[in-house]
């Protein structure tokens, strides 16, 4: 049973910490590195950078809910 919570405080903290990295990443001081005039074929920067940093955290939500399986 210990072993059980130990999983889920675990997971508890990476989900945290993967929250938190969303928070810095669609916090103004980033965001605004990324609005210039400039695209990345075709698309400007900032949206690209929105959907880059989307999808990672989607991928980090995931690797921290399955590692904790």
């Amino acid at each position: 049973m210990a072993k059980a919570i130990a999983k889920r405080s675990g997971r508890g903290q990476r989900l945290i910490c993967v929250f938190l990295l969303g928070v810095v990443l669609f916090n103004f001081p980033i965001l605004a590195l990324f609005n210039v005039t400039e695209t990345i074929f075709g698309i400007p920067v900032l949206f690209a950078y929105l959907f880059f940093a989307w999808a990672l955290l989607i991928l980090l939500i995931y690797v921290a809910i399955e590692r904790s399986q």
